[in-house]
């Protein structure tokens, strides 16, 4: 069996206000292309398939298009699940009636959920579809009040999934959307909830099965095993990206296992850059740039209209920041660095400390820890 693991298309994104559609409809006309000559019998997507949660008509129109293609006029079955930026009551939608068309989008973890079962030559193939959820989400399915944690939450499916399944004599691939631990992240990714612990995965949970196609983190990567993996996402979303290769991932699959994994390379409409430089060397370019750019300028006088200037040679330049020098700006550029790090809560615990003067008080921390986890599952059921 071949297989395509890919994920996090975010259609819809905004990137330093410029909306992506445009970009994301080239790559995925790509994408159709390179289904017909790679001819997989089924193609994964790990979750965020929208950048948010009431995606602009644009993206549906985007999304309905690509799946309509691949599953009605290429043949080809997709299992696909929510991401954290999807929104599963409106993902949820139809599933029922589709995945008769093979189109197999699940949504929510169940108690009793079950596998999509593919059959090849070998027998057949256990395709089990975890969405993402929320630590208290799995507390509830499962009515277990001792799962706190991201991890605690996906033991739980997993253990699930071991005591139906001898997922290491059969053929079981693991679908999933999460933050495993030793992951490379980058700025484009939306922090998990870290209310009562950590959002982190152990890779050792996904160990005993065949394969475990994962969504979430945009570098395409293996995690402590090579049949551990995130496909990456489709395009760069941030400037932290610039050295991503974007690509989707083939798996082969013989009688017994994982026969060969392969990144298939995507090729951009405009690249992500970062450039540094004087003003003068930087306009000194003989043809102009189409892709997204970062500038860094290294020009220490004043510069009149620099963004105007610059804009004539490179349409496209999405941000434009003077280099910081000296040892004086490294311990802000430190600050900076520790709360991009920093949880909802702990941002807020900061914010009340350097309002009062004081640290915030146990009883007004838990209030406040139960609020922003509040607003977090509203904000995923819009």
């Amino acid at each position: 069996m071949k297989i395509v693991h890919t994920a996090d298309w975010h259609l819809g994104k905004i990137v330093h206000n410029v909306y992506m559609t445009e970009d994301q409809e080239h790559i995925l006309a790509q994408f159709i292309e390179d289904m017909k000559k790679v001819k997989p019998d089924v193609i994964i997507i790990a979750g965020d398939l929208y950048d948010r949660a009431i995606p602009p008509k644009e993206a549906v129109e985007l999304l309905n298009r690509t799946l309509t293609t691949i599953v009605f006029e290429l043949k080809i079955p997709i299992v696909a699940i929510t991401g954290n930026h999807d929104s599963a009551e409106r993902l949820n939608f139809g599933t029922q009636m589709l995945s008769k068309a093979q189109l197999h989008i699940h949504t929510r973890v169940e108690k009793d959920m079950q596998p999509v079962v593919m059959e090849d030559e070998h027998g057949p193939v256990y395709f089990h579809l975890i969405p993402y959820m929320e630590p208290a989400e799995a507390r509830v399915v499962f009515e277990n009040d001792t799962i706190h944690t991201h991890h605690e939450a996906m033991e739980e499916v997993v253990n699930h999934i071991r005591s139906n399944y001898d997922v290491e004599k059969d053929r079981h691939i693991v679908i999933g959307h999460a933050f495993l631990a030793g992951g490379m992240e980058s700025d484009s990714e939306d922090r998990l909830t870290m209310i009562g612990g950590t959002p982190y995965v152990e890779a050792e949970l996904f160990r005993p099965f065949t394969y475990t196609a994962l969504g979430h983190l945009h570098q395409p990567q293996k995690v402590k095993y090579e049949h551990i993996r995130y496909a990456g996402s489709l395009f760069k979303y941030s400037f932290s990206e610039v050295n991503h290769k974007k690509s989707f991932t083939i798996i082969e699959l013989d009688e017994s296992g994982v026969q060969s994994i392969e990144q298939h390379p995507l090729h951009l409409r405009r690249d992500m850059l970062l450039l540094e430089g004087y003003m003068e060397d930087l306009l000194n370019i003989e043809d102009v740039m189409d892709d997204y750019v970062h500038i860094r300028l290294l020009d220490d006088g004043e510069i009149m209209d620099p963004i105007g200037k610059l804009r004539k040679r490179y349409p496209n330049i999405l941000k434009l920041e003077r280099k910081m020098r000296g040892i004086e700006h490294l311990a802000d550029l430190q600050k900076v660095k520790e709360r991009q790090q920093m949880s909802h809560a702990d941002l807020f615990y900061s914010f009340y400390e350097n309002m009062k003067g004081e640290a915030i008080p146990d009883n007004r921390k838990s209030i406040m820890s139960k609020l922003i986890q509040h607003l977090m599952e509203e904000e995923r059921r819009q």
